[in-house]
């Protein structure tokens, strides 16, 4: 069975798809696989492709207890070890690019590269956001305005697909996210980065990732104009080909 077994009780479910270098997918707070699931295909025919569901999302398994950015480093670092997997390039949306911000950082022996999407060096010095979405429907800030207006059968698709949270789990993942600081490491970081944003992101602000691409030497910065905070997910094509082609450049 696709499940890794941690020590406290927790049941890591995992998918692998493709073949050659590996990419671990490192999806954001309350999402699944399924999220990944416009991406996966193009990505697959190129790389050996490792999507999991973080402790507390989709199909793994956690107990109500608490949870720093480190449970989830050893997580990821579990199922390496799990599929034999020195290296990888760790790929984190969104509260996955804390998670992958932290495995860079503390185990910068096990991360090929970096890709860095929709997400912030932590709360202290994030940019806020100033969006107004209605309370009834916060998922909608997922999505950029023209993409909700314009595509309501994929948000509809989203809505019905994806596996919902427990709210234990999802308090559990704000903990930990609360207790998340990078910034003042990041200028540290010696790996190949590239951030990734989508310019109408309407739940972590634009200029995050100009901070992090600035304070990460030598990171490369693409911004996805028009695209909300599922950048991958709206303009899929874009966001593949942006990562692909930067994996392919690097030595």
């Amino acid at each position: 069975m696709p499940f890794v077994d941690r020590p406290d009780g927790s049941r890591l479910y995992h998918e692998v798809y493709g073949h050659g270098e590996p990419i671990v997918l490192v999806e954001g707070a309350g999402g699944d696989i399924g999220g990944w699931r416009r991406n996966i295909p193009r990505l697959a025919a190129e790389l050996r492709v490792v999507a999991f569901d973080l402790r507390g999302n989709g199909r793994s398994v956690a107990p109500d207890a608490p949870m720093a950015m480190a449970t989830f480093v050893e997580d990821m670092l579990a199922l390496l070890d799990h599929l034999g997997i020195d290296r990888a390039h760790v790929y984190g949306q969104s509260f996955g690019g804390m998670v992958a911000q932290e495995v860079a950082l503390t185990a910068p022996d096990r991360v090929r590269s970096l890709i860095l999407a929709c997400t912030l060096p932590g709360m202290r010095h994030a940019v806020p956001v100033r969006a107004r979405v209605p309370k009834a429907r916060p998922w909608e800030a997922m999505y950029s305005p023209r993409f909700l207006r314009e595509h309501p059968e994929e948000v509809a698709e989203d809505q019905r697909l994806g596996t919902p949270q427990r709210p234990a789990m999802a308090r559990r993942q704000w903990e930990a996210m609360q207790g998340f600081d990078a910034y003042d490491r990041l200028p540290s970081l010696r790996l190949p980065t590239l951030v990734i944003h989508g310019t109408e992101d309407r739940a972590v602000h634009p200029d995050n990732a100009r901070i992090m691409a600035e304070r990460i030497p030598g990171a490369r910065l693409v911004l996805l104009e028009g695209a909300g905070h599922v950048y991958h997910a709206e303009q899929p094509e874009a966001a593949d080909r942006a990562v692909l082609g930067f994996v392919r450049s690097l030595p």
